[in-house]
This record gives structure tokens, C-alpha cells and sequence, in this order.
């Protein structure tokens, strides 16, 4: 699904050169929940604007679902994060006082899809994120902050994406609940078999996933799976 080759992010700001990349390169399968994992200035921000096409390497390839992303225009790019990119943020991004329903449907709306397509895809949105029934008629000020993201996960997945790229989606929850949101992370990617990029500076957010990817100083230093996917694979194995 992604190959990112020789990836580079520079910023220039006068005579001062940043360089947040240097020469990133790794790929992601269909269907893998990979954590990429650094501390605040390790450049996991600048990665995650370049892999949900809000932003655009210095230098370097990035091929998502076949497609060269790093020479697409302004607009194609829009197409993608539109269509085939589910974002999930750490500050939820929700309409206060608008229903579950209708926060879910809002890119529909967007979209132009039909009223009834629109609350039927919505239904099947939040359900596979876990959220009760009962809840879906709720403004969304009424919801405990699991719930709330819960809602935004509905929200990424309504448009049926081939990506979700979650930025720091527990930053915002106390640990009880933020398991609870992680939980419902690796259920989407192994019954629904989604392909998920979590972004965190927290080793035991990114245990999570079955793959970590650790950078610092915009530099890959580590790239294997996680300790959680090695005690699975060693428990077969002894099967």
C-alpha cells in the first residue's frame, strides 16, 4: 500500500535551513497497524503531514495505492485525503452541538451522497467503531471522551478509506480510556482488516500496534514489530 523511498523534509526560513527528514524510507502493507513512534522534534509530525498528503517531501518518492504522491497537484492530493485517507486527531475536531448522526455524515454531506446511503453508511461507520446505538442521537457534548473519539473514528472510516492515520488519538483521554480507543484500533485493523498508522511519542501507546517504527532527529533508528506481536508469534511457534 505505501512505499516511502529517500524521503527528505527541509525548511527554510531565511538563511536557516531545518532539515525535519533525512532520507526516510520504509514500506506498509495492506492491512498492518504500524506505530510510528519518536520524541517532540524527532520529525513523526512532519512524516504524518507528508503521508496524509497535507504536506509534500523536499525530496524523495512516496507511493501510496500504486500512485506517486510526491508529484501529484494540489487538487489530486485533496482527491486522496478525501477519499482514501481516515483521519483521526488527537483533539477530536467535532461539531459540539451537532448529533453523532450528523457529524458522522458530514463529509457525505460533502459529498453529495443521498440522505439514505448517507445514514446507512454512518450506522455501519459507528458500529464498527464500537459506539452503542443509543448514543447515535446524542449531541456529541454528551459523550464521555471514549466515546468521542470513538465517534471520530466513524467519522474517517464513513468514506470507506484504504488508510487511517491516527495522530496521537489518546493524547486527549486518561489510560483506562485510552486503552479503550486502542482496543478499538485492533479490532478495525483484524476483523475489518483496515491498515492503520498510529502516530505517538509513547512507547506503551505504540505497543499496540504489531509493528514500531522509531525515529529521531528525522532519522529511522528502529523498524521491527512490536513486543505484543513477538509474544504472539513466539506463542505459536510453542504451539
Amino acid at each position: 500500500m505505501i512505499e516511502i523511498k529517500n524521503i527528505t523534509k527541509t525548511y527554510v526560513n531565511g538563511d536557516n535551513e531545518t532539515r525535519a527528514l533525512r532520507g526516510v524510507s520504509f514500506t506498509i502493507k495492506d492491512g498492518e497497524f504500524v506505530a510510528i513512534m519518536g520524541p517532540s522534534g524527532s520529525g513523526k509530525s512532519t512524516l504524518m503531514h507528508i503521508l496524509g498528503c497535507l504536506d509534500t517531501p523536499t525530496s524523495g518518492t512516496y507511493v501510496l495505492d500504486g500512485n506517486d504522491v510526491s508529484t501529484l497537484s494540489d487538487d489530486d492530493l485533496a482527491d486522496i485525503r478525501h477519499n482514501r485517507i481516515g483521519f483521526v486527531f488527537q483533539s477530536f475536531n467535532l461539531l459540539s452541538r451537532a448529533t453523532v448522526l450528523r457529524n458522522v455524515t458530514l463529509p457525505l454531506i460533502y459529498a453529495e451522497v443521498p440522505e439514505s446511503e448517507r445514514n446507512a453508511r454512518a450506522h455501519a461507520a459507528l458500529s464498527a467503531a464500537g459506539l452503542p446505538e443509543d448514543r447515535y442521537n446524542h449531541m456529541s457534548n454528551q459523550l464521555s471522551g471514549g466515546q468521542i473519539q470513538r465517534v471520530a473514528i466513524a467519522r474517517a472510516l464513513v468514506n470507506n478509506p484504504s488508510l487511517i492515520l491516527a495522530d496521537e488519538p489518546t493524547g486527549n483521554l486518561d489510560s483506562q480510556t485510552g486503552d479503550i480507543v486502542l482496543g478499538t484500533f485492533q479490532r478495525l485493523n483484524k476483523e475489518f482488516a483496515r491498515t492503520i498508522i498510529l502516530i505517538t511519542h509513547e512507547r506503551e501507546v505504540a505497543e499496540h500496534a504489531d509493528r514500531i517504527i522509531y525515529i529521531k532527529d528525522g532519522a529511522i533508528l528502529e523498524d521491527g514489530s512490536s513486543h505484543k506481536k513477538r509474544m504472539i508469534e513466539h506463542g505459536k511457534k510453542k504451539a
